[in-house]
């Protein structure tokens, strides 16, 4: 069976779904890799490294495919050309694709889509979205450090005493305790904030100081967050402007995977913070938790005081912004997905195992007169308003 690696088509997209040295793991389980010319080229991947890794590369590398794997999902009249009921892996987020996912049920096209992969202990090397969202909290802990216009380490010299900034970071999930794990790194005082009791004793553990706004947490069934009231999120906001106001940079990462992101932070907020500071919202791509954002813009917003302004930096497709280190991962992610979807040499996924099921949005038993609907992960990738499965 062949298994072709797509070039990536979408703008900004520089991610690839296979990385020459795990090629060798597909054909040795008994499968025919072929790549898209250039597929790697934005990751800093050269075509003669998967082919001396043993695929093949081709135009016509989706020719007779039975399985296409890629990062963001391929059109579905790029997909004719596979075998009769081809299967894809990638991401998909079926609620923006709504169309796409309706011809791809009706063409009897098998999707497994990588941000349904169940949030359980047997499914962890499957991730996809824990591992870009650890790509993306280390690169906005970078963007802040880069932005500011202080140093981020304390340093004492004879010249004098340099202060360590002040980060602030909303959301202890994957992205935020990699952003405040960077941010200690790097020598910055760091306070981190969620909703949920469990994630104070995380952000202590990486050296940084959990907020506590006196409020009640959402824990919810399994661990996770319930749902935030408005009139809870309206006084969230006011608890949380004295903290905003001190920091020197402030990160958020609250993003709900198909969803809006919620508002964290408004605009009179950030006015009110220090002139010359910095926000990286890491959710504008889903709206931004910071009002004004704009993804993939930086936005200078004037303070209160009328002095200086604060720049607000919208994250667009963060993980692509670290093509390299995020391809890794995700083909990680990917070539164990296929591992487990293999039987005795050949590609069989199992459709009554919890993984493959939940990953499944179309398939030729799957009813064809409506589109499958998006499915919630079971737990965000990193929000302190997690919402229950």
């Amino acid at each position: 069976m062949r298994i072709a690696v797509a070039r990536e088509t979408e703008p900004g997209e520089t991610r690839v779904a296979l990385v020459p040295e795990l090629v060798g793991r597909l054909v040795s389980a008994g499968y025919e890799v072929a790549v898209e010319p250039g597929a790697g080229r934005a990751a800093l991947l050269d075509d003669q490294e998967y082919a001396d890794a043993g695929a093949t590369v081709s135009d016509n590398a989706l020719h007779g495919a039975g399985l296409v794997l890629s990062v963001q999902p391929v059109k579905p009249e790029a997909l004719r050309f596979c075998a009769p009921r081809a299967a894809t892996v990638s991401f998909l987020f079926a609620g923006r694709h709504a169309d796409e996912v309706a011809q791809r049920q009706s063409a009897g096209i098998t999707t497994f889509a990588m941000e349904q992969v169940p949030r359980i202990s047997r499914a962890q090397s499957m991730d996809a979205l824990s591992s870009q969202a650890l790509v993306s909290g280390y690169r906005c802990a970078i963007v802040a450090a880069g932005r500011l216009r202080e140093f981020f380490p304390l340093s004492m010299t004879a010249a004098g005493t340099v202060r360590p900034a002040q980060v602030l970071v909303l959301g202890a999930g994957v992205a935020g305790l990699q952003a405040i794990a960077t941010c200690r790194r790097l020598g910055a005082v760091v306070k981190g904030y969620d909703v949920r009791a469990a994630a104070a004793e995380e952000i202590a553990s990486l050296g940084a100081t959990a907020i506590d706004l006196e409020l009640p947490t959402l824990e919810g069934s399994g661990g996770y967050a319930r749902e935030m009231t408005e009139e809870r999120a309206q006084l969230q906001r006011e608890r949380l402007a004295p903290h905003i106001a001190a920091a020197h940079a402030l990160i958020t990462t609250a993003a709900v995977p198909g969803r809006q992101a919620p508002l964290l932070v408004t605009a009179e907020m950030v006015a009110g913070m220090r002139p010359g500071s910095v926000v990286v919202d890491l959710a504008a791509d889903s709206g931004g938790n910071v009002e004004g954002v704009v993804a993939g813009s930086v936005v200078n917003v004037p303070t209160a005081t009328g002095h200086g302004s604060v720049q607000l930096w919208g994250g667009a497709n963060v993980p692509s912004q670290m093509p390299a280190p995020a391809s890794r991962l995700y083909a990680q992610n990917v070539v164990n997905v296929i591992q487990l979807m293999t039987r005795d040499g050949m590609f069989d996924p199992d459709l009554n195992d919890e993984i493959v099921a939940g990953m499944l949005v179309t398939h030729p038993s799957l009813a064809a007169q409506a589109a499958p609907t998006e499915i919630a992960p079971a737990e965000t990738v990193d929000t302190p308003e997690r919402l229950e499965s």
